[in-house]
């Protein structure tokens, strides 16, 4: 009995994993579509005008300029972007763009995890470093990125190493990995300090030193918290890729097709909202991505699994 209870337990977790995934599609489906009723039944019952209280306008406007109706702005997805003969489908503009917005927060993303893991790992190692760096990494993120970017444009165009140019997608890729870095770096830390002092005194025993404990022990202690920040990072790195494009006037992304459909939603409206789903699902897609390297590391996330 015991035999075939250990031989039967491998599929059993299998197909419990499999109707685990299945539910979270099933109530994202659910999510998704709560969402377009809701929308739905607001612009069939809201005021026209909107909710005005005072002077500031609470709810928005219910007209068609303002809130197509759901079916209009998936239908504009399979349409040209234009009518000009040879025009592409705006789907396929919207894919394009995407793809460039989401490797350059790629790029973003790298850096960001590189650079919060050095932090982490400094500021782990010395209890000074924690207490030097730690409030100034918290206040970096209080910068205004639409004031920072045009900056970074600026200083990286003077930049000058031989044959080596700057290019306009490394300024977008620099403010990507300017957000990515704070969630890896505080996660990473907390993390990294998460091994039971039992633990730590019985490497301690070992004569075991700073490395081999950091290897052994802190980085695997540390897997249930890295890996909710790494999926964090991804989706800032969109959201830093997004603004940037449009803050720097980077051609091609996401963020410039927002800014450039917006300023002609007066004639089509329902177009407008395209690069907005553009830019979710680039979110989405990017911390789905991150989130399959807890497949390599499966082994490390019981704690994450228990909490």
């Amino acid at each position: 009995m015991t035999d075939a209870a250990t031989l039967l337990a491998p599929p059993r977790r299998r197909r419990a994993g499999r109707g685990a995934r299945l539910r979270a599609a099933g109530y994202g489906l659910l999510g998704i579509v709560a969402l377009a009723a809701v929308w739905e039944l607001y612009k069939w019952l809201g005021p026209v005008d909107g909710l005005v209280v005072g002077d500031i306008r609470v709810l928005p406007r219910t007209s068609d300029l303002a809130m197509p109706h759901v079916w209009e702005m998936v239908a504009r997805l399979f349409e040209p972007v234009t009518r000009a003969e040879g025009a592409r489908v705006l789907w396929l503009e919207i894919v394009l763009a995407a793809g460039l917005t989401l490797g350059i927060a790629a790029a973003g993303w790298v850096v960001g995890v590189v650079v919060g893991m050095a932090f982490a790992l400094i500021m782990q190692r010395w209890m000074l470093a924690e207490s030097a760096l730690l409030p100034w990494i918290v206040l970096s993120q209080t910068v205004p990125l639409i004031a920072f970017a045009p900056l970074v444009k600026s200083w990286g165009s003077r930049i000058e190493i031989g044959a080596f140019e700057w290019q306009d997608w490394m300024s977008v890729a620099v403010i990507a990995s300017y957000l990515a870095f704070f969630p890896v770096a505080v996660g990473a830390l907390k993390g990294l300090q998460a091994p039971d002092r039992l633990h730590l005194e019985l490497m301690h025993t070992y004569s075991a030193g700073w490395w081999p404990t950091m290897l052994h022990l802190r980085l695997p202690s540390a897997v249930p918290y890295l890996l909710p920040a790494l999926r964090l990072a991804a989706a800032n790195a969109v959201v830093g890729a997004v603004v940037a494009e449009v803050s720097t006037g980077l051609q091609g992304g996401i963020g410039r097709l927002v800014i450039q459909y917006a300023g002609q939603a007066s004639g089509d409206p329902a177009k407008a909202w395209a690069p907005i789903f553009g830019a979710i699902a680039l979110g989405l897609i990017a911390a789905g991505s991150v989130a399959l390297l807890g497949l390599l590391v499966k082994d490390y996330r019981r704690t994450e699994g228990a909490s």
